[in-house]
């Protein structure tokens, strides 16, 4: 059997190329693929080859965010035939030190599919057919599209992030940044009860959205640097920031605008940047790393399905396999698009 997918070279030589596709084994399920999202990280690997230490050093298929239609199980596996399923890209070992601790999140040997971090690179879900082991197969619901359900892992990163931010019922929130992450950390924030959504970005049709997904104000910082000023005084007014652009002047601004002993959940990634260690120190600030998602995969997917967070909002555009190379670029301008995903 063949299949069709998009292959990344290396910086802007994606190629749509075809390949075997093998019969699923025990345990295992043939997937139709439906729909799959580009992520933050799959535009890096386009735009730059890849961000941080983490570089595209041999080809990859990219795409961690999907969905798909059983087509065929394998032995011992009970789905049937023309379920849609949420597909969890993320597989710890369960032996090595850290799972054995309950940390699954930070396996020594973790594979992560469309990951170029390790070598070999994870070959990722961006293809119309795919093998997968049934166990990272979670049924999406009746009333659930493929777009909605390919947003299962962003949400789960949210809703992991959110569990890294403590108590969030009744608490003040800043989201700093409204891409497709930004935007369903208000879903998660507004789910959670927090009793005011402030969200920043630099463009206003992002600003837009963040309000659909439920933002109680929304500040366009691309106004100057006074736009956050009601905000910093008496030593800040946020309870909690999710720092979702992973850019050194909202980094700043957070810090500013943050309450003595406010937490701060890292979310966005990038390089080495300059950090205001006076100020988190002389505000006692807890600055929490969050990365990925475990169990929170399976919350995510049931969130969806009973409309308890909606998703639909970030979901802007979705363009077939053969225009991969367009759906990238599309991705990477941020006054249009959103969530761009690839259907199959």
């Amino acid at each position: 059997m063949q299949t069709r997918l998009a292959r990344l070279y290396q910086k802007g030589d994606l190629r749509i190329e075809t390949d075997t596709v093998p019969a699923p084994g025990p345990g295992e399920v043939l997937l139709q693929m439906a729909a799959a999202g580009i992520c933050g990280s799959d535009l890096h690997y386009y735009q730059d080859g890849g961000f941080g230490p983490i570089r595209v050093r041999e080809p990859i298929i990219p795409g961690h965010e999907a969905s798909g239609i059983v087509s065929q199980a394998g032995e011992g596996v009970d789905l049937e035939a023309g379920t849609l399923v949420a597909v969890n890209p993320s597989q710890p070992c369960g032996h090595c030190e850290y799972c054995s601790k309950g940390l699954p999140i930070h396996c020594l040997e973790m594979r992560f599919m469309g990951s170029a971090m390790r070598l070999p690179h994870e070959q990722g879900m961006f293809r119309e057919w795919l093998v997968v082991p049934a166990r990272q197969c979670f049924e999406a619901g009746a009333a659930t599209t493929a777009a909605e359900a390919a947003c299962s892992e962003p949400l789960a990163v949210c809703l992991h992030a959110a569990l890294r931010a403590g108590h969030i019922e009744g608490k003040r929130v800043l989201v700093t940044g409204a891409g497709p992450i930004g935007c369903l950390m208000v879903a998660v924030a507004r789910h959670h009860g927090a009793a005011e959504i402030v969200v920043t970005d630099l463009a206003g049709a992002a600003l837009e959205r963040a309000e659909a997904m439920g933002a109680s104000r929304t500040v366009n910082v691309s106004e100057g640097p006074a736009a956050l000023a009601e905000f910093e005084a008496g030593k800040g007014y946020f309870d909690i920031v999710f720092e979702c652009s992973a850019a050194a002047p909202a980094i700043r601004s957070a810090i500013a605008a943050i309450r003595p002993r406010g937490t701060i959940v890292q979310v966005g990634v990038t390089g080495e940047i300059p950090m205001p260690l006076n100020a988190i120190v002389g505000k006692e600030l807890h600055i929490h790393g969050t990365q990925r998602f475990h169990e929170e995969f399976a919350i995510a997917v049931a969130l969806i399905a009973s409309r308890s967070i909606d998703v639909k909002p970030i979901i802007r555009h979705s363009l077939p396999l053969e225009e991969a190379n367009a759906a990238f670029i599309l991705a990477g301008d941020r006054t249009v698009a959103c969530k761009v995903q690839l259907t199959f």
